[in-house]
């Protein structure tokens, strides 16, 4: 009798110890497959950053904010690039407080009840200026020059525009 409680001792430690196996090696076999796909993310999220940050270099290619050469054309004449920068934005976005159906600068009359405004500013270098603007339906953008004269006073001179088709 007791050989056969000894036998079945054996035989069920010997169950429970493939069991523990069997279970550890299927554990183990997930965390390798997790790791894994793991490793195929970070390496994607990888290659993501990178094709970002070359689409970001390329972006800030004509922007004022990188172009050291224009920077220095204002240093060079006793301005401070980072506050005329803000105060060339601020006069162009305060043209669109203006009486009557025209702008001062969009060569478009609005076609809504809104009145027709710039948005979206983006100054290339120390002599031109990207926008965008709107009437809340329709919408297009200018090119416009600037130039700081001996007063201090800013002008702006409307070279090229258009406006889009509208999506109905």
């Amino acid at each position: 009798m007791k050989g056969k409680i000894y036998l079945y001792l054996f035989v069920f430690a010997l169950l429970l110890v493939i069991f523990q196996f069997v279970n550890s090696k299927n554990i183990l076999d997930t965390y390798e497959k997790r790791l894994k796909m793991s490793e195929t993310k970070i390496e994607s999220y990888k290659d993501s950053v990178i094709k970002l940050a070359d689409k970001n270099l390329e972006l800030m290619h004509f922007n004022i904010d990188h172009n050291e050469d224009a920077q220095l054309y204002f240093e060079r004449q006793g301005y401070d690039s980072e506050q005329l920068i803000k105060i060339i934005k601020d006069q162009l976005i305060s043209t669109n407080v203006y009486e009557g159906p025209d702008h001062p600068i969009i060569p478009y009359a609005s076609m809504t009840d809104n009145k027709i405004m710039i948005n979206t500013i983006k100054l290339i270098n120390h002599k031109w200026i990207v926008a965008d603007f709107t009437d809340g339906k329709h919408w297009g953008e200018l090119f416009l020059t600037y130039e700081l004269n001996k007063d201090q006073d800013l002008n702006f001179k409307l070279i090229e525009y258009t406006m889009y088709a509208p999506n109905y």
